[in-house]
């Protein structure tokens, strides 16, 4: 007991030491949260390295609650002398890890299911029309909906899979999904994806974007097997075969600070799978869609860094301007991967989360491996 009793100081003293020399050597001991600031600014401005939140935490022990900093309060960075909080007025909303302004669109409209074969789903418009905008009316099955009800239409976009690659020598698995939210293949993708390695084939879930919310204003009777929604005034068009899911009040949260993941993954199990907008690759501030969810330990504010996976070149000065199909493994060299940026987590699912690209010195691509933000390759 003893002994272990002096490891635990000795590892207490060597992290207070760690995490001391990761602040910059000019830091004032004290800094005044200003509006505006975000966990990942103050971190990244007095420790370098803002996945390190949780030090400046363990140095204030009167915050209860590290989500709750607020402008005007006076945060300790005195690691060894442990100076106390003064809150400040409490007049401003607590910051967070991230501008919510940024990510908000993303919190709202985006989510990630794991079927939608049994969700209801809009089976008609009124005049028999193929789309409806705000105001108009949709009819929906698939739930015994009451007056007053609220729901919000979804629309499936992409079906995200993670494909054996024993089994297919088809990697590509960004599944666009027609009305009904079955695979097509054509049509334009909201996201872009990639493949997965694993020793199997499974669905990570599907995509689906809110196009509008409404309020049910008759349910099933006289025989109508339908219930009937008016679409509320703002949104995008609704057609035929979107979904529907209950409005929730608060379906996201709010506050959360960055940290780093709580175990580092197995080599190509987490990768970014997607670009937000269509696009390929992400720089600063863009969203991304990333192969881990809650169910890998995946929590709001996770940090990862991205890395390009470095390329296998033939060795040209052993086999000169041979094609590189003509050339066996053995004389192939794994080039290393490329750092590219890091991502933080501000929107967690079962297995697909989203995340936030905070910096970086090369765009975030599709592919990209994730690793531990302190990784050095």
């Amino acid at each position: 007991m003893a002994m272990m009793k002096s490891f635990r100081v000795v590892a207490a003293a060597a992290l207070l030491t760690v995490a001391a020399a990761a602040v910059s050597a000019d830091h004032p001991t004290t800094y005044t949260v200003k509006r505006g600031d975000t966990l990942w600014d103050i971190a990244g401005r007095f420790l370098k390295r803002p996945w390190l939140w949780p030090e400046i935490w363990q140095a204030n022990p009167q915050i209860r609650n590290p989500h709750l900093i607020y402008p005007g309060d006076v945060i300790s960075l005195a690691y060894l002398d442990r100076v106390a909080v003064q809150p400040g007025a409490r007049t401003d909303a607590p910051v967070t890890g991230v501008p919510l302004a940024e990510v908000e669109p993303f919190l709202k409209n985006l989510r990630i299911v794991d079927r939608i074969d049994d969700m209801p789903y809009v089976v008609g418009i009124e005049e028999d029309h193929e789309h409806a905008v705000g105001g108009s009316v949709v009819y929906i099955k698939g739930v015994d909906a009451q007056p007053g009800q609220r729901w919000a239409v979804v629309r499936p976009t992409v079906r995200y899979a993670r494909l054996d690659r024993t089994a297919c020598c088809d990697l590509f698995h960004a599944d666009d999904l027609d009305y009904r939210g079955r695979r097509t293949l054509d049509g334009a993708n909201f996201w872009t994806n990639a493949v997965t390695p694993d020793k199997g084939s499974e669905i990570l879930g599907y995509e689906l974007m809110q196009q509008s919310t409404g309020t049910i204003s008759r349910g099933m009777v006289g025989g109508i097997e339908a219930a009937t929604l008016v679409l509320d005034g703002n949104g995008r068009e609704v057609r035929v075969g979107d979904r529907l899911v209950p409005v929730q009040p608060q379906p996201y949260d709010l506050q959360f600070f960055p940290h780093a993941p709580k175990a580092q993954f197995e080599y190509g199990r987490a990768q970014v799978l997607a670009v937000a907008d269509e696009l390929a690759h992400g720089g600063r501030r863009d969203v991304v869609a990333l192969s881990v969810g809650a169910r890998d330990g995946i929590d709001n504010g996770t940090v990862f860094s991205t890395w390009r996976v470095g390329s296998t070149a033939v060795d040209r000065v052993r086999k000169g301007g041979r094609d590189p199909d003509t050339v066996g493994r053995g004389d192939k060299v794994r080039l290393p991967d490329e750092f590219a940026s890091h991502v933080m987590v501000f929107r967690t699912f079962d297995k697909v989360s989203y995340a936030l690209v905070m910096d970086g010195i090369r765009p975030t691509a599709i592919g990209q491996e994730l690793k531990h933000p302190d990784a050095p390759y």
